[in-house]
C-alpha cells in the first residue's frame, strides 16, 4: 500500500517478481483452485524466465496438473501472458521426495535417486545424455527444483557416479595436487590406477589438455610415492603372516612334544605299579605249596 500526499486515496502495488502473485494468477484462472479440489504446494521463481509450481487434487478423478493447463494450455497461457512470457512447468506434488525431484527435473529422464533425509540431500542420477537436460542452462532447472522442494539436490551422470563408486578412481583423487577434473581427464586416457599414473611419463601427461608440466610432474611423484607405501604395506604383511605360520608350527612341535613326553611318563608310571605289586604275589604262591597236613619239626630235646 502506497500513500501519495497529491491522491486522495492509497494505492496498492503489486509486485510481479513474488511467487504469491503467481499463485494468485493460477486461482483466478483454474476453478479447481477457488473450489479448493486442487492446491498449490509450492512455488519457485526466477521472475521473468522461468518458474515451476507444484499442485496437488484432493481427489482422485481429478488431474492437478491438467486443471491447471486447461483445454489445449488455454489457463497456463493466460498466466503467461500475464507475466510477459514466462515459462512456467507444472508439476506434480508427491510426498516421496524421490518421486518429487523426478517430477520436478522433468522432462530429464532419471536413473536412481538416493535420499538422504537427515541432511535434506538428494543425489539424483541421470543418463549420460540427460545431464544437460536435468541440470537446465546454466543450472536453472536444477536450482529451480532444488527452490521447490527445499532441498539440496546434486545431479550426477551414470559415468561420473560409477567413477566415484570406483576404488581406483578414488585412490587417484587422493593424490595432490589431483582434481576432479584431471582425474576425468585421466581416466579418460586410460590412466585409471596409481599404478598408470606411477608407470607414465610427464611429457605424455603434460600434452594432455589442463595439465601442466608442473602439474604433471607432481602427479607422477605422488603416485610413485603412493605405489612404494602401497608395496611395502604388501611386504610388512607378507612377512607377517609368514612369521605367524613360523610360530604356528613352533607351537605345534612343541605340543606334540609336550604330548609325547606326557605319553612316556604315563607308561613309566604303570610300569613301576606293576613291578611293585609282583613281589607280594610271589609270597603268596610260596605259602600255598605247603601241603595242609604238614606238621611242623619237632624240637631238639634240652639236655638236662
Amino acid at each position: 500500500v502506497r500513500n501519495d500526499p497529491k491522491r486522495s486515496e492509497p494505492q496498492l502495488v503489486l509486485s510481479r517478481r513474488r511467487n504469491e502473485f503467481l499463485a494468485k494468477l493460477f486461482a483466478l484462472e483454474v476453478p479447481e483452485i477457488q473450489e479448493g479440489i486442487v492446491k498449490i504446494m509450492a512455488v519457485a521463481r526466477e521472475p521473468g524466465f522461468r518458474a515451476k509450481i507444484a499442485v496437488a487434487s484432493t481427489e482422485s478423478d481429478v488431474d492437478p496438473v491438467g486443471a491447471c493447463v486447461g483445454m489445449k494450455g488455454s489457463r497456463v497461457q493466460n498466466v503467461v501472458q500475464e507475466l510477459n512470457g514466462e515459462r512456467i512447468d507444472i508439476v506434480p506434488w508427491s510426498p516421496d521426495p524421490a518421486k518429487y525431484v523426478s517430477n520436478a527435473l522433468s522432462p530429464a529422464q532419471i536413473s536412481m535417486v538416493v535420499v538422504d533425509e537427515e541432511n535434506k540431500t538428494l543425489l539424483v542420477v541421470v543418463p549420460d545424455d540427460q545431464l544437460s537436460l536435468a541440470i537446465g542452462r546454466n543450472g536453472q532447472n536444477v536450482r529451480l527444483a532444488s527452490i521447490l522442494l527445499g532441498w539440496n539436490i546434486d545431479v550426477k551422470s551414470e559415468t561420473r557416479y560409477a567413477r566415484q563408486r570406483d576404488e581406483e578412481y578414488q585412490a587417484l583423487l587422493a593424490l595432490a595436487p589431483m582434481s576432479e577434473k584431471i582425474a576425468d581427464i585421466l581416466y579418460d586416457e586410460g590412466i585409471s590406477t596409481v599404478a598408470d599414473l606411477a608407470a607414465a611419463e610427464v611429457e605424455s601427461l603434460a600434452a594432455l589438455r589442463g595439465i601442466s608440466e608442473e602439474t604433471a610432474a607432481a602427479l607422477i611423484e605422488a603416485a610413485r610415492a603412493s605405489a612404494a607405501e602401497a608395496d611395502e604395506g604388501e611386504g610388512g604383511t607378507a612377512a607377517a603372516d609368514d612369521q605367524s605360520a613360523e610360530e604356528a608350527e613352533v607351537e605345534e612341535a612343541g605340543a606334540e612334544e609336550a604330548g609325547a613326553e606326557e605319553a612316556g611318563a604315563e607308561e613309566a608310571a604303570s610300569s613301576g605299579e606293576s613291578a611293585a605289586e609282583s613281589p607280594a604275589g610271589t609270597d603268596a604262591s610260596a605259602d600255598d605249596d605247603v601241603p595242609a597236613d604238614a606238621t611242623p619239626a619237632a624240637a631238639a630235646p634240652t639236655a638236662e
